[in-house]
């Protein structure tokens, strides 16, 4: 249960929520008392490759990397989440099978965790959650399809612009290794880049 002294906690995740949706009191009283709050150092893996994802989690504070490692060997991130983002596998947490990807914190962090029972339990008490969440899906896919394009498109010094209008604060919070796996650049190229655009 979530006492009166940690409302603070949930002040983002509801108005992250409704954006979607108008929700009563009541309602989003019975949505954060179905949460889990925890706090983790940075540099803990919430997935590793090969486990089933069982949770969805809303970022309080902190910063997340979701990554995978390729047939070379070489990670590649596919997304950092950083507060008032939301974070899973999505395929692994609904459908039960093996996940393919990596989830570490680069920051400690502070998370609000869904599993996929209280989950379903909320769906089944308020399902206006339905429309939350079906809109958080297709804004990712459709964030997912301009990156895409972004990749074949755009030159590196405009896919590094891109970036920096996506995730404003990050180059000041993760190592630049991190910043060139999710460009698909080496940290050398990536070094060049930079300097290209500042001189």
């Amino acid at each position: 249960m979530i006492r009166k002294d940690d409302s603070d906690k949930f002040a983002g995740i509801n108005a992250n929520v409704q954006k979607c949706g108008i929700f009563s009191d009541k309602e989003l009283q019975f949505f954060n008392n179905l949460l889990q709050y925890k706090e983790v150092p940075k540099k803990t893996f919430l997935l590793h490759q090969g486990e089933i994802c069982r949770f969805e989690a809303y970022v309080v504070k902190g910063c997340v990397r979701v990554y995978f490692i390729d047939a070379q060997g070489a990670e590649l991130t596919l997304y950092f989440a950083v507060e008032d983002w939301w974070v899973s596998d999505i395929a692994s947490f609904q459908e039960h099978k093996p996940s393919t990807l990596f989830i570490e914190t680069l920051e400690d962090s502070e998370l609000l965790l869904l599993t996929l029972e209280t989950k379903e339990l909320l769906l089944k008490e308020i399902p206006l959650f339905e429309r939350v969440f079906r809109l958080m899906v297709q804004r990712n896919l459709a964030n997912l399809q301009e990156r895409l394009f972004q990749t074949v498109t755009t030159s590196a010094v405009e896919k590094y612009l891109n970036f920096l209008e996506r995730y404003p604060n990050i180059p000041n919070r993760v190592a630049q290794h991190y910043i060139a796996s999710y460009l698909g650049f080496t940290p050398e190229f990536l070094s060049k880049v930079r300097r290209r655009l500042y001189k």
